[in-house]
């Protein structure tokens, strides 16, 4: 079952935040700042949102987040689906899936225009996902610029 994280829920999804920083192999990792972080989205606003997917048992086994920025060269508000993420024994089953659909609805109830996202060249499992469903893979190069924070 897919919801919208809460101030109710954030809870249940700080810890697979923090396993999703660490399977980025993120340095310092601030369960605080993650909760004021991620406690700024949720389905009523226009930021973005965060959404939590929850096994048979209720547990907290995946997530999604979603941000809206603009892109210029088709003037529109898009989507990002910057974070997605499953526990180990739950992959394979499709939750990402349906993750990725429920937050392209998510995008186009908010008149965005498309989801897009990035993924780590070296992420083979997750590539695999993305090339099965309909979309086109980008040839731009990202760059970071670090703020130092």
């Amino acid at each position: 079952m897919i919801e919208p994280v809460s101030k109710d829920t954030i809870e249940d999804i700080l810890p697979l935040i923090r396993k999703y920083q660490e399977f980025y192999k993120i340095e310092t990792i601030d369960d605080e700042r993650n909760r004021r972080f991620f406690s700024q989205f949720d389905e009523h606003g226009d930021d973005g949102c965060l959404f939590i997917y929850r096994n048979e048992a209720a547990e907290a086994v995946a997530f999604a987040t979603v941000y809206f920025t603009f892109v210029s060269s088709i003037p529109a508000k898009v989507g990002v689906m910057n974070d997605l993420y499953t526990l180990p024994d739950f992959r394979g089953k499709g939750i990402a899936r349906q993750l990725i659909e429920h937050c392209l609805k998510f995008v186009k109830s908010k008149g965005g225009a498309r989801l897009q996202w990035l993924t780590a060249e070296d992420n083979e499992v997750a590539q695999r996902l993305y090339n099965s469903l309909d979309t086109k893979k980008s040839k731009w190069i990202v760059y970071t610029y670090s703020a130092g924070l």
